[in-house]
């Protein structure tokens, strides 16, 4: 187990109450702003003591009020990533890397300086000074200065939250990096879906200081249920792909999933790339015959797997499609009319411009 938490904490009005395990490579901890994600990430750094509770990382225990444990922030070998890189403005890039060497005793250090800025791809910043670097690159130059403090986890807070969409795609390969070839697993504090879905390996949900959810990427994503505040649109399905060939002609891409073939906007990626895929349930459509005559490139066939109440008048539809589990939100007259139920093979319709682009991101190894 990578990661246990269980702790309760009062702060003013706001009151948490914490609980989950994960094993996950990157942990996401997601949810709307004072949902306490911060406030977790503070208290197994050691920004902050819990009133209550325990949490332990990799099996060492850093706190536990039982027994009187809390272990200091300067000895837990945590690393911690803020939204603003927070780079000393007058040094150079080398030795704001060199800066986190300066926690870890020559004795206990094993993270390599040249593998850590090849892994991060900032050989070339080196001799610049922060006021010369993009806040993709400011992030980058933090995220390896956390990593030669060689931390047994890394925190990050909303680190993409500060940089316009150019600068989180810049940034977001770097991190699936880190997530799949670094030694050091992630906790990420995110509020956004597209964010989590790309990234994540294991996903835990906070709503007013409850966690409401938690698990692998692919089960929590499913759950439309779980994601009510950052709309119900917003979830779906996470599977995973790679890359079968280019239609330049075309303009597109055409992947290969568990699922079947799915067309998609031309991708950078070389053919064998694989990726994970975001398929939100509100771009699918069900169709209980083959359809003919549609502008649509994506048809899945699968069967029902269960029917599933959603808000008021919708309800989700798992599907079972190859191997690959999905979920397509419909309508309540369209379930009578079509007479879905279990077991019911249909056809999963998805447009070709529906796909998330930001949510199409590389999948490593052990990245699902």
């Amino acid at each position: 187990m990578i990661l246990d938490v269980d702790i309760r904490h009062r702060q003013g009005a706001f009151a948490l109450e914490a609980r989950f395990q994960s094993s996950g490579r990157l942990t996401a901890l997601f949810g709307p702003s004072g949902s306490g994600k911060t406030t977790i990430v503070n208290a197994i750094g050691g920004l902050l003591r819990p009133d209550h509770g325990r949490i332990a990382v990799q099996g060492r225990v850093l706190v536990s009020t039982a027994q009187d444990v809390h272990v200091p922030k300067h000895r837990r070998r945590i690393g911690y990533v803020f939204q603003e890189g927070r780079l000393f403005p007058h040094l150079d890039v080398r030795r704001n890397l060199m800066f986190g060497r300066w926690f870890t005793p020559r004795a206990e250090r094993r993270a390599n300086f040249e593998h850590v800025v090849d892994l991060l791809g900032i050989a070339h910043l080196l001799d610049r000074r922060p006021a010369t670097l993009s806040g993709g690159e400011k992030q980058r130059v933090a995220i390896g200065r956390a990593l030669l403090a060689d931390p047994q986890l890394l925190l990050m807070d909303e680190p993409l939250a500060s940089l316009d969409e150019a600068r989180k795609a810049e940034i977001y390969p770097y991190i699936e990096r880190l997530r799949d070839e670094g030694a050091v697993p992630i906790v990420l504090v995110s509020h956004s879906v597209a964010e989590i879905a790309r990234l994540a390996t294991a996903i835990v949900v906070l709503q007013e200081g409850r966690v409401v959810a938690s698990g692998p990427a692919p089960d929590i994503l499913r759950h439309t249920s779980v994601f009510t505040q950052a709309g119900l649109a917003e979830a779906g399905a996470l599977i995973e792909a790679h890359v079968l060939r280019h239609e330049d002609r075309f303009g597109l891409t055409v992947l290969q999933a568990r699922a079947g073939t799915l067309t998609v906007p031309r991708l950078g990626h070389p053919v064998g790339s694989r990726l994970r895929v975001r398929l939100r349930a509100r771009d699918i459509i069900l169709s209980v015959r083959p359809p003919e005559g549609l502008s649509a490139l994506n048809v899945l066939p699968g069967l029902i797997a269960s029917l599933d109440e959603a808000e008021e008048a919708s309800v989700d539809v798992q599907l079972a499609c190859g191997g690959d589990l999905i979920v397509a939100r419909v309508t309540r007259k369209s379930v009578e009319e079509l007479g879905l139920r279990p077991g019911l093979p249909v056809h999963a319709i998805i447009k070709s411009v529906a796909f998330d682009s930001e949510a199409l991101g590389g999948a490593g190894p052990e990245s699902m």
